[in-house]
């Protein structure tokens, strides 16, 4: 099957982001829902995606081959539940890595992470964009979620264990 550069695109985007939700690839995509999402998946990339046990978006191995770009995380490493050697995420991503409670820490809220990018970066994300950078880092096995009175987060590895990459 012969891809559009608009498709190849977006089959780059699924590659470098994976594990990854409808609403990821709507941010990244600019659409109006995960709808839109999922029917684009379906009518051009269907030969080309999967779902995981999680309901999480995945490329195939013959999509991985065909774009030009590294997969977000090492699929193995996450099918063992194991944390990657290198992720590549966005910016905020990135900085939030930086900043979230390390492993041997009292894990942090939400809004003490986004209190720590804040003052550490000297910039003001939204604290749902903190959340979703959060959850995202969970999905990748490098964060991890302790309950208590609400979810909080802290780091599943050591820092210096994973090499974080900036997708531009």
């Amino acid at each position: 099957m012969s891809l559009t550069d608009e498709e190849r695109s977006r089959l780059a985007d699924i590659v470098r982001l994976q594990p990854t939700k409808n609403g990821e690839l709507q941010e990244a995509w600019g659409l109006e829902s995960g709808s839109e999402v999922h029917q684009y998946l379906e009518n051009h990339l269907k030969e080309y995606y999967y779902r995981d046990d999680d309901s999480l978006i995945r490329s195939t191995a013959e999509a991985n081959e065909l774009v030009d770009v590294e997969p977000g995380i090492e699929a193995d490493a996450v099918a063992r539940g194991a944390a990657p050697e290198t992720i590549r995420v966005p910016e905020l991503e990135a900085q939030v890595f930086e900043v979230v409670a390390g492993p041997d820490e009292r894990s942090q809220s939400v809004v003490s992470v986004l209190n720590a990018v804040r003052e550490a970066f000297d910039i003001d994300p939204d604290v749902d964009e903190v959340r979703r950078a959060l959850r995202s880092l969970e999905r990748k096995n490098v964060v991890e979620v302790v309950y208590r009175t609400v979810p909080t987060f802290k780091l599943a590895v050591e820092r210096d264990a994973v090499t974080v990459e900036i997708n531009e």
